[in-house]
């Protein structure tokens, strides 16, 4: 394949003397990219595609594309649509999902190559990082919506509230039996209203201290407390990388976090009903992840990775989208701040957090900054 038929213009004769041939151009893209013949045998695949199949390339000549997905997959029809009209055709939040292969919201694009009648181009790209600060995006905006929600709680509502808890306990005293029951109704009631006010503080903007944490000191603890009480009967596996260095947060905020987590994975594994349950507790480290910091031009660094799985029976497709915003939940006595807090704590650490979730296995995965050189060699 040349330059000249991979449709690539150079800038004069210099340009060309310089210039790597269109395959080495195309296999040092990041993009995955394959060519498929008009039987759909794969006859090119770059390193990229490689990876995204998880099969080599001189595998892949051996293969067809019905060896990944099911014949009736959409991308079939694709293929069919730009080898009749000759033309590019794209479409997104593509599934490609076999035994060899899974993956969610990929956008396809399919062009012909008219040097070989028959064979089309696709590009594969999968969205999933855009999605996910996407969601991070959403995830800040219910943070800020909870904490200006809970500055407004705690000034409107519990000076009232008080007043009215006291009276109920004067008319107490001074009346009957039957009248006596209702006083009771409504100091409990106002008692369960400030109860929820004061869970809604944990929301206010106040600052915090971030340090280096030892972030499989922080897993560990979460373990034990979980083990010796509400998870004591399930199976705890843990995935760690021993050479992580520390990350750049707050203790404190960290094992409320993780505690979160986990004891959310209990109880979907409980309500489940999954005999042998497990909850998996993972570290590592991950290269690339950067996200923009609020109100400057400075872009966080995210590589410590840290993950919660269990094996239950998944989270219900209607609220998943919602997860993280105040009071959605799946439990029938849940107030629905659980994740709201994991979301706004994440949010202050300029972290990331995403889901994946299907049944027998949800993951909950925060991306977190390091401990800075200088920061570390200070303290």
């Amino acid at each position: 394949m040349s330059l000249r038929n991979a449709g690539v213009v150079t800038l004069g004769r210099q340009a060309q003397r310089r210039a790597p041939d269109a395959v080495a151009l195309l296999s040092a893209l990041p993009v995955p990219m394959v060519v498929l013949d008009a039987e759909n045998r794969f006859t090119y695949a770059n390193h990229a595609a490689e990876h995204f199949l998880g099969v080599s390339a001189s595998q892949l000549a051996q293969m067809k594309l019905v060896d990944l997905v099911p014949p009736d997959h959409p991308a079939f029809m694709l293929l069919a649509q730009v080898r009749q009209g000759e033309v590019t055709v794209s479409d997104h939040d593509m599934t490609f999902e076999s035994p060899r292969l899974r993956k969610r919201g990929i956008a396809v694009q399919c062009a012909p190559l008219p040097e070989e009648p028959g064979s089309v181009l696709l590009v594969l790209q999968d969205a999933s990082a855009a999605r996910a600060l996407d969601r991070q995006l959403t995830f800040r905006s219910a943070a800020r919506s909870v904490t200006s929600m809970a500055a407004i709680l705690a000034h409107e509502v519990k000076n009232p509230l008080s007043g009215i808890r006291g009276a109920a306990q004067l008319l107490e005293s001074s009346v009957g039996d039957a009248d006596r029951e209702l006083t009771v109704l409504i100091r409990d009631e106002a008692d369960r209203i400030r109860a929820l006010v004061d869970r809604m503080e944990m929301f206010g903007a106040k600052p915090i201290e971030h340090g280096g944490v030892n972030i499989h000191r922080v897993m560990e603890h979460v373990r034990r407390l979980a083990q010796s009480g509400f998870a004591a009967a399930i199976r705890f596996t843990e995935i760690y990388d021993p050479s992580l260095p520390p990350v750049h947060g707050n203790r404190d905020q960290l094992v409320q976090v993780v505690l979160n987590l986990v004891k959310n994975a209990a109880e979907a594994i409980a309500s489940g009903g999954v005999a042998n349950g497990e909850i998996t507790l993972i570290t590592a480290f991950q290269h690339g992840v950067r996200l923009a910091v609020p109100g400057s031009d400075r872009r966080m660094h995210l590589p410590m990775v840290v993950a919660v799985r269990d094996n239950g029976p998944g989270i219900p497709e209607d609220i998943r989208s919602n997860l993280f915003d105040p009071f959605v939940t799946s439990k029938s006595s849940g107030s629905g701040l659980g994740l709201s807090l994991v979301a706004k704590i994440v949010s202050d650490h300029g972290g990331l957090i995403e889901v994946d979730s299907r049944p027998g296995r949800t993951e909950f995965r925060l991306h977190l900054p390091m401990l800075a050189d200088d920061a570390a060699a200070a303290g």
